[in-house]
């Protein structure tokens, strides 16, 4: 049968570089439905709440700033090595259309636990419509990835094997979801250790997480007991965040001055 060859674009040769370096992590993963009634009245509460990748950016953040594992990366140069980062550091799946063609770009969060949800939400918004060339995570990949291939490869080789380097590409997590497409429940791949995507909240006030890791730097137990602690953080940190900002949107009574 004879067909069409077409170019691969861009968007779609880093999506290929970022499989090939994902291939050889050995992940393993955990689904928990999570409770989070409180998060919802809390959000409720706020005209233009932040979305739920902001939430689930900070709240992973808040759990690993107590949990150093979740902020370790696999090394192997100039040894094999964990190495631990000093703050998380956020991988969000962005979906895109560029010249007419849907495609999925990183943006970069860094120690998303120091930030507002607001401020955490502007950058992933900026993200998502803010022209390709003025989202700096963007225009550093889509640079590399106009690279010839044996060059790419030297590249990411360099930077899946050196823990600064590894942090700088792949960060210490991943945010993916396809929640806004429906339900569906998703395993991701990606070169960087920790993977957290969630569905749709259901109408029992649940919704289904899913963490994907590299086994080699932790084991099933810790994932559980983190994901109890992600659980009470959108519950309590979260959604108290959410709480004072609609007491500081609400307008203030009048008091009325006789004259």
């Amino acid at each position: 049968m004879r067909g069409t060859a077409r170019k691969i674009s861009i968007p779609r040769r880093l999506v290929a570089d970022l499989m090939h370096a994902s291939i050889r992590i050995p992940f393993v993963s955990l689904r928990r439905p999570l409770n989070v009634r409180q998060l919802l009245e809390a959000r409720a509460l706020v005209a233009q709440p932040p979305g739920w990748a902001a939430i689930f950016v900070k709240a992973f953040c808040l759990v690993a700033k107590d949990e150093p594992v979740l902020r370790t990366l696999y090394a192997k140069w100039p040894w094999p090595q964990f190495y631990e980062l000093p703050r998380s550091v956020a991988m969000v799946a962005i979906a895109r259309v560029e010249d007419g063609q849907e495609c999925v770009l990183p943006q970069k969060i860094s120690a998303a636990d120091q930030l507002s949800l607001t401020e955490v939400d502007a950058l992933i918004r900026h993200a998502k419509e803010a022209p390709i060339d003025q989202v700096p995570a963007f225009r550093k990949m889509l640079r590399a990835t106009r690279l010839p291939l044996p060059l790419r490869r030297f590249l990411w080789l360099v930077g899946l094997n050196f823990g600064r380097q590894r942090a700088n590409w792949c960060g210490s997590f991943g945010v993916t979801s396809v929640a806004a497409y429906g339900a569906g429940e998703l395993h991701a791949l990606s070169p960087g250790p920790f993977i957290l995507s969630y569905g749709v909240v259901e109408q029992d006030q649940i919704i289904d997480v899913v963490i994907r890791w590299d086994h080699r730097i932790t084991d099933a137990a810790l994932i559980a007991k983190a994901l109890t602690r992600l659980e009470q953080v959108l519950n309590t940190e979260i959604a108290a965040e959410l709480r004072g900002h609609w007491q500081q949107a609400e307008p203030k009574p009048v008091r009325a001055v006789a004259t």
